[in-house]
């Protein structure tokens, strides 16, 4: 087992985005109603970095392994436009949640969901299924929110919470991995 001297890094922007999310599930948590335009700004912010995020391990997946999962770059383009509809109309962030924020799921997850292999290769059984769970959880919730939208209405601020944290769970996870030094 490798210690922390000797990694040959850290995985900072997993960590960060996880933070970010974990902060976002536990205040949204707090005050579920919030979601629709009080905070949309926030949560704007965070699918912009999400989605961000998403393009940069595109990019980075594709020097490693000499191809990018196209998905991975359609999430980011997905999670970006989530953020910037929020940023420009957060008074409409009922309706963005309710069509978008399905989509920015949906996406994101089967992003996770093609790396799979590679944390498990590089990280263990453990993140493997620990991202695995986490990502098709993600996916049902998704298609979910996209099916019924009135559910999305009545329980998006607990759903979403719940799968915010996860998803940080997640990043903060690979990012203490040996996958998130390479990331």
């Amino acid at each position: 087992m490798k210690g922390m001297k000797g990694r040959s890094g850290f995985g900072v922007s997993q960590f960060l985005m996880g933070l970010c999310l974990i902060v976002l599930g536990v205040f949204t948590f707090l005050s579920p109603r919030s979601i629709f335009t009080g905070v949309a700004v926030v949560y704007g912010v965070a699918a912009v970095i999400t989605g961000i995020c998403d393009i940069v391990i595109y990019i980075k997946e594709e020097r490693f392994t000499g191809f990018g999962p196209v998905v991975s770059l359609i999430s980011g383009i997905f999670s970006m436009m989530t953020g910037i509809a929020l940023l420009a109309y957060p008074g409409i962030a009922e309706w963005i949640v309710a069509l978008l924020f399905p989509l920015w799921f949906i996406t994101h997850c089967i992003s996770r969901l093609t790396h799979t292999a590679l944390i498990r290769f590089i990280a263990g059984d453990f993140y493997y299924y620990f991202s695995l769970i986490v990502n098709i959880l993600g996916l049902a919730l998704g298609f979910l929110m996209l099916l019924r939208p009135v559910l999305t209405f009545v329980a998006v601020g607990y759903l979403i919470a719940f799968c915010l944290v996860a998803f940080g769970i997640e990043c903060i996870v690979i990012a203490f991995s040996d996958m998130g030094s390479r990331w």
